[in-house]
């Protein structure tokens, strides 16, 4: 089975102020591909792994490649995360099935050559959504100053049959980060 993609979204933020001049500027990127359910409209479906298999892993080579290159580059990337939102004819669990997996976040960590695990977010949503993505150092998840939070809005996205998978990405801590 073939991903079906109804679209890609692609947001990114410069910022260069936050409550001070920033040294050097801020930037973080979203790359989200709204695709169709393969579990949708099966009832319950007791192994997921086929399918996961069959998608994670191209899925996630497609949204890293594009946000590393949005980013400028694999060298400019200092943190990632990703999050997935299942529309309401889904389960919370095909939304973390899909983002939860080596298959999906090694093509993810060798595109910036990162090492940690990807943090991520997943749930189940209404059309409309705002996707919370969070972000962790790409070697050392355990360094705060990382850590911060990118949304996403998709104003017609998920339809009940859709599962929105997303990879973000950034170039240092957050602004001004001090703890």
């Amino acid at each position: 089975m073939a991903i079906s993609i109804r679209k890609i979204c692609a947001f990114q933020e410069e910022v260069n102020y936050d409550q001070r001049p920033l040294s050097k500027p801020f930037r973080h990127v979203i790359v989200a591909a709204v695709i169709k359910n393969p579990w949708a409209g099966r009832g319950y479906v007791e192994d997921l792994k086929p399918l996961i298999e069959e998608t994670a892993a191209p899925l996630g080579e497609l949204l890293a490649s594009r946000a590393v290159a949005i980013m400028g580059g694999a060298d400019k990337v200092e943190a990632f995360g990703k999050a997935a939102a299942v529309g309401t004819a889904g389960e919370y669990e095909h939304a973390n099935a899909l983002i939860h997996t080596t298959l999906f976040g090694d093509p993810c960590r060798k595109s910036i050559n990162g090492s940690a695990w990807m943090v991520g977010n997943q749930k189940i949503s209404p059309v409309g959504l705002t996707l919370e993505l969070p972000m962790a150092h790409k070697v050392d998840a355990k360094n705060q100053n990382y850590y911060h939070t990118i949304s996403l809005s998709i104003p017609d996205a998920p339809h009940p049959d859709e599962i929105v998978v997303a990879v973000g990405m950034a170039s240092g801590t957050r602004p001004h980060a001090r703890i």
